[in-house]
């Protein structure tokens, strides 16, 4: 198999389902491996780390993406992501994420945790009297989207009244994100991108009128003052993107999570002994079955190279995080789930200019919901067969039904 052939299986239903086979297939042909004359598949970690930070590579832009997709522009959910600080490159990029990070602070973010440990317990609560009669909880629904959705829409202002509508929204526009989508797909993207930016011009306009202390405000003020610092337009893209990011990752990295425990009993009993951390637990999800795949770049100068492979100008990069972290060069028996790894720094959250700016927050709603779930629940079981997204870029559980034993 080459590399083309490793991007078509990768494409597959069962591709989607478990890439990791078909990433050691990769591996094997070398950690950089040519497809075609313009587009490399990158799958070792010391080269995926490197391209990520290099400045002379950026993400693949409007122009670029119609070059390889003609048509993509008629898509408004291709065309609003475009104009999201995700797929901008310098100077806009620069522009847009150093005004977002001023109100997207650390401190701010950490200043979160009572109220995450408040949703936290609040959640199980709600689980607890949902499976009080042994009838199955779906993990996903009750607690995995609730809580960072609550978190993220409480930063930006969301009332909490509107918070339930956004989980098909984000499904659906994610889906613009992948590498292949059939028209339904792009259709309901597309339908999902005019609901979010018609909700967030409207929240947009309220704040607008009567300030509160929230993210809304904040970066409404900045478009205000400076307009050329912060257009309309990339105003409500980067609220939509702050809103996906801020809970479609995370809600997988839960899923994601409760499934390796499942997977490993001595994992959970660890855990609650204290011979295992809830950052180390957090990290090792991370790495071995990330939530986000795969990332895409693109060469924006002349002189690069990524590995041996000479990269010219306009040559584009799949770059497989979820391969990259498990590279046997970078991580000894990489297959294996280990939360007592030393020095493990998983590529899930990217790196360089795009380094995601939730990932703290993130880490943060994992390592105080694992222990509070198995301390709640210790007997937390699954309930029939889960479901997953039918998806490559992102990947998580659309249902994991558990039944709850509590202590």
């Amino acid at each position: 198999m080459d590399g083309t052939a490793i991007i078509e299986q990768l494409m597959t239903p069962e591709g989607r389902e478990d890439p990791y086979p078909l990433y050691r297939e990769a591996r094997a042909m070398g950690p950089v491996v040519p497809c075609g004359e313009s587009l490399l598949l990158v799958t070792g970690y010391r080269e995926v780390h490197r391209t990520l930070r290099l400045t002379g590579f950026g993400v693949p832009e409007a122009e670029q993406r119609e070059q390889w997709d003609e048509g993509w522009s008629r898509h408004r959910s291709r065309v609003l992501l475009s104009r999201s600080m995700l797929e901008r490159n310098a100077p806009d990029h620069g522009r847009a994420r150093s005004l977002i990070a001023s109100v997207f602070t650390a401190r701010r973010v950490a200043g979160l945790e009572p109220a995450v440990t408040a949703a936290v317990h609040r959640l199980l609560d709600g689980m607890a009297e949902a499976g009080a009669d042994g009838s199955p909880v779906d993990f996903m629904d009750a607690f995995a989207f609730r809580l960072p959705v609550g978190v993220i829409c409480e930063l930006l202002g969301v009332p909490e009244a509107d918070r339930h509508r956004f989980r098909p929204y984000a499904a659906d526009l994610t889906a613009a994100l992948e590498l292949i989508t059939t028209d339904a797909e792009l259709a309901a993207a597309d339908e999902a991108a005019d609901e979010l930016s018609g909700y967030f011009a409207e929240l947009a306009a309220r704040r607008r009128a009567h300030p509160e202390d929230d993210l809304v405000s904040a970066l409404v003020q900045v478009a205000a003052d400076d307009r050329d610092r912060l257009s309309g337009q990339e105003l409500l893209a980067n609220l939509v993107l702050l809103l996906v990011a801020g809970f479609e990752t995370t809600t997988n990295l839960l899923g994601n999570g409760l499934a390796r425990l499942f997977d490993h009993p001595e994992v959970r009993t660890g855990l609650r002994a204290g011979t295992i951390t809830a950052a180390g637990f957090t990290e090792e999800v991370l790495r071995h079955d990330s939530p986000v795949q795969l990332t895409s770049r693109t060469a924006l100068t002349d002189g690069l190279e990524i590995g041996s492979i000479p990269t010219p100008y306009g040559t584009g990069a799949f770059l497989l995080l979820g391969a990259a972290n498990r590279d046997p060069d970078r991580y000894p028996e990489p297959d294996r789930f280990d939360p007592t790894r030393v020095d493990s720094q998983p590529l899930s959250f990217g790196g360089g200019p795009h380094y995601c700016l939730g990932a703290q927050l993130a880490r943060l709603e994992s390592q105080t919901a694992v222990p509070a779930l198995l301390d709640r629940f210790p007997g937390i079981a699954p309930a029939g067969r889960p479901v997953r997204h039918d998806r490559l870029v992102l990947r998580g559980y659309r249902t994991l039904p558990v039944t709850l034993r509590p202590a």
